[in-house]
């Protein structure tokens, strides 16, 4: 797929008398919903509100702190599963399109280490129905990381291996992928394979995911190991020397407990909410959890998930509950897009919405700027070798 500039973009939206004068015309995309027909916004937000958010993008970085973009995971998926299948074909040159016309700095694109093994119902959502394969984890892993590589080498997205990279893209008007996986299943038992995911492009790992691995248990299911296993905490430990971000979305306090134990750098919980009076959930985490996430440097990623959540209103209240009990320099923002859970923010070309809706219910522009992006990217560079 060709790339197409902002540049361009912007003389095609003049054409069509979409401009918002003194900036860039991105509030208003022309060939988009105003509103996901899927999630109504549930709030009023004016033309003035909806310019300030597009020009809040063009100054500061942006980062989706989780996602992914088109399932890009399933792109060479031979056999698929009938659930795999259902998913349809994936679409990540079109999502990454999004992604460049809404204005997203970075992305980091989770790869899904355990996706063979899951299955869904109702009652109990996303579940893991068998092990892995004598090495059938290193080789998917290997698959999807092909994949990513390949969209950076045909230059559908930017690469995003240092913070300057995040730099660069933002200034080129472009979306950097930071290469992520979901699920610390493809190591096994080998820290050799912390170094060669870094050398591959990885920055983050999730290190459990719906599969209980050799790392630790995981929410969704009764415990197993009874929190971060002997395995489990000697990846962490390899992961913050290697420089590779801890993710502990998907894990119990337990486990997260134990990572904050014998971690040496900041950890994030890359998307979820918090459990509230009238809401609890396996996925959601308590207010303490956040808190001890946050008090070692650390950042939560609010998901705009259907858990607790019907509307793009509903989540920025989300968003406010996290920032009141972390405090704004430990919040961020992790969509889960494309494979989210009945999500109420669907669209990258609406990404504008975010700090347009943030800054209207009162934040300032200097604490929307680290939510929407500052945040990671400190964390980024903390995580890094020197």
């Amino acid at each position: 797929m060709k790339s197409v500039s902002r540049r361009t973009l912007l003389g095609e939206l003049t054409g069509l008398g979409i401009v918002i004068a003194g900036g860039p015309a991105w509030a208003e995309p022309p060939t988009l919903p105003r509103e996901p027909a899927s999630a109504p916004l549930g709030m009023t937000l004016t033309e003035e509100q909806r310019a300030a958010g597009a020009h809040f993008l063009a100054r500061h970085q942006s980062v989706d702190i989780h996602c992914h973009p088109g399932r890009f995971f399933l792109e060479g998926v031979i056999d698929p599963s009938p659930r795999i299948a259902a998913y349809g074909k994936p679409f990540e040159e079109r999502a990454i399109a999004a992604m460049n016309l809404g204005q997203l700095s970075a992305g980091l694109f989770a790869g899904v280490s355990d996706m063979a093994l899951l299955e869904f119902s109702p009652d109990k959502g996303l579940y893991a129905i068998r092990d892995f394969a004598p090495g059938e984890a290193w080789a998917d892993y290997q698959r999807q990381i092909d994949t990513l590589q390949g969209l950076v080498d045909r230059g559908t997205v930017l690469p995003g291996r240092t913070a300057a990279d995040i730099d660069a893209a933002h200034r080129a008007q472009r979306t950097a992928a930071i290469f992520s996986v979901e699920g610390g299943d493809f190591i096994e038992d080998r820290l050799d394979r912390v170094h060669q995911a870094y050398a591959d492009g990885v920055r983050a790992i999730t290190i459990v995911h719906y599969h209980v691995n050799q790392i630790g248990d995981i929410q969704t299911a009764p415990a197993y190991h009874g929190g971060l296993t002997r395995i489990g905490a000697a990846i962490v430990r390899e992961m913050n020397r290697t420089g590779i971000l801890v993710d502990l979305a998907h894990a119990p306090d337990t486990v997260v407990r134990g990572a904050l134990d014998v971690a040496t750098r900041p950890m994030m919980i890359s998307h979820s909410n918090l459990n509230r009076p009238d809401l609890s959930h396996p996925r959601l985490i308590s207010r303490e959890t956040a808190r001890l996430v946050a008090s070692a440097g650390g950042i939560i990623g609010s998901v705009p998930s259907g858990i607790g959540q019907s509307n793009f209103a509903e989540w920025i209240d989300a968003i406010l509950r996290l920032v009141d009990t972390v405090g704004a320099d430990h919040a961020a923002i992790g969509t889960d897009m494309d494979a989210n859970y009945q999500p109420v923010f669907t669209d990258y070309c609406l990404w504008y919405l975010i700090p347009a809706a943030l800054l209207a219910r009162g934040m300032h522009e200097g604490e929307v700027a680290k939510l929407i992006g500052g945040n990671f990217l400190r964390l980024f560079r903390s995580a890094l070798p020197s």
